[in-house]
């Protein structure tokens, strides 16, 4: 096929900006159907791409991006060509498909879409004579995504999970490492509300001929997971019980780790991410590249390992996107991440004061996101802003106010500012007050919050 003048890689009249907006006109994100059939039939007209490349599949509530990416940079490290897909994006659709660590060019990504859009419209045309709704738009991604690894093609792909697992439209593939992070509360109005609900959703990708790596796990949730790799029958290693954080230094931009894995101990690991909870995923990266490329009993090249892990990072996770104040970016977008992003902030950076920002999505735990804030970055805080983002699933910013001050806030302490430009001048004139150098901005929330302000920051 060849290229036309038109934007984006445009090819025979598409480009990355159509193919999104039609991706757009189908169903939502946040409404992902309970249903793997359109999948595995998507799969077979498509030449079953899915089983064109071992696969390394990520679940868990928080860290899976940030894992996926410690893990991708492992891979490559190693030599190998990688496809890492995950969600959402910051900026631009092709964030979710990357090769090589890198988004997916505007080429090849409407290229393939060309390629698998008639094939796509054969299972549309049938679901929707039976009655149900066509692909939605993260069936379609992903569909798009194992497509692209697939004419690549790729050693191996780093796969996150959307929603849950045993429904969750990437569970089409099967992971020769199950990897689960961390698992709290969220989404519980699609998943359950106890954590050993949640782990039975997770639990899904556990798949046989496989191998789990888990997080440390709340009790419930880690039975549930044990069970079900001991019915699949593969090997399983816990977080603090096979393999650990040994311990962690601060450094200049991150921080240097000893890990204890499953097969070897790795010191002298300078990782440029800040918090503990990061630390803890780079645990659980190494155990899963322990797990894939050794089948947990061959000790890591600790070079190559160090090489990788040099080169992670993870945008939107305690991003610093200015200075003079700084400016730090967050998309905790649940009590258990606003907790973990706060005692990171409190030991990265050497605040005497912090302005919050915060903007958060209607169907999540606002209190307790605000509650977490408040209780771990106490007295520091000097002031906070509530705004919100251009998503029709943004709580406003008056809505909040009710749920700061149910967090314990107190009333005149709390500005709003619906619109985010004028949320972000406000709180950085409020950091600049009474000459405060070390005064910091913390922008936390939704990823679409963190998004936005990345934008308008110029990130």
């Amino acid at each position: 096929m060849s290229m036309s003048d038109g934007p984006s890689g445009a090819i025979d009249g598409f480009s990355v900006e159509s193919v999104y907006a039609e991706l757009l006109s189908r169903a939502p994100e946040n409404k992902m159907e309970p249903r793997m059939a359109p999948l595995f039939r998507a799969m077979e007209v498509l030449g079953e791409p899915n089983k064109a490349f071992p696969i390394i599949h990520i679940t868990g509530t928080n860290g899976k991006t940030s894992t996926a990416r410690m893990i991708e940079a492992g891979l490559r490290a190693y030599g190998l060509r990688t496809g890492r897909y995950t969600s959402p994006h910051l900026s631009k659709v092709t964030e979710r498909i990357s090769i090589d660590g890198e988004p997916v060019s505007d080429e090849t990504f409407v290229r393939i879409w060309d390629e698998i859009h008639p094939y796509l419209d054969i299972v549309d045309g049938e679901l929707t004579a039976a009655g149900e709704p066509r692909l939605t738009y993260f069936e379609a991604v992903t569909i798009l995504a194992f497509a692209v690894f697939a004419d690549e093609p790729v050693d191996v792909a780093v796969i996150e999970v959307g929603l849950g697992g045993i429904t969750d439209a990437t569970n089409v593939g099967d992971g020769s490492v199950s990897v689960v992070t961390p698992i709290s509360l969220d989404h519980t109005e699609l998943l359950g509300d106890d954590v050993a609900d949640i782990a039975v959703e997770k639990a899904g990708i556990i798949k046989e001929h496989g191998f789990l790596i888990s997080a440390a796990q709340p009790m419930e949730a880690a039975q549930v997971l044990l069970e079900k790799a001991r019915e699949v029958g593969i090997p399983y290693r816990f977080e603090g019980v096979e393999f650990g954080v040994e311990s962690r230094v601060m450094a200049v931009g991150g921080q240097m780790l000893t890990i204890a894995g499953l097969a070897g101990r790795y010191e002298d690991l300078l990782l440029p991410l800040h918090g503990k909870h990061q630390a803890e995923n780079a645990a659980v990266a190494v155990a899963a590249l322990e797990a894939f490329i050794g089948g947990g009993t061959k000790e890591l090249d600790v070079e190559l390992l160090r090489t990788g892990f040099s080169t992670v990072s993870s945008p939107g996770r305690l991003e610093v996107v200015r200075t003079a104040p700084t400016i730090v970016v967050d998309a905790a977008h649940n009590p258990a991440g606003a907790k973990a992003a706060a005692e990171a902030v409190l030991e990265a950076f050497s605040f005497t004061s912090l302005v919050l920002v915060v903007g958060i999505l209607a169907e999540k735990d606002a209190v307790g996101i605000l509650t977490e804030l408040r209780e771990t970055l106490g007295d520091q805080i000097t002031g906070v802003c509530l705004t919100q983002s251009s998503s029709p699933r943004a709580l406003s910013a008056e809505d909040l106010v009710q749920d700061a001050v149910d967090a314990g806030f107190a009333d005149e302490d709390l500005q709003v500012e619906p619109g985010l430009d004028n949320a972000l001048e406000w709180a950085v004139a409020k950091a600049e007050e009474n000459n405060d150098l070390a005064g910091g901005v913390l922008i936390i929330g939704s990823i679409t919050v963190v998004a936005e302000a990345r934008t308008l920051l110029g990130k």
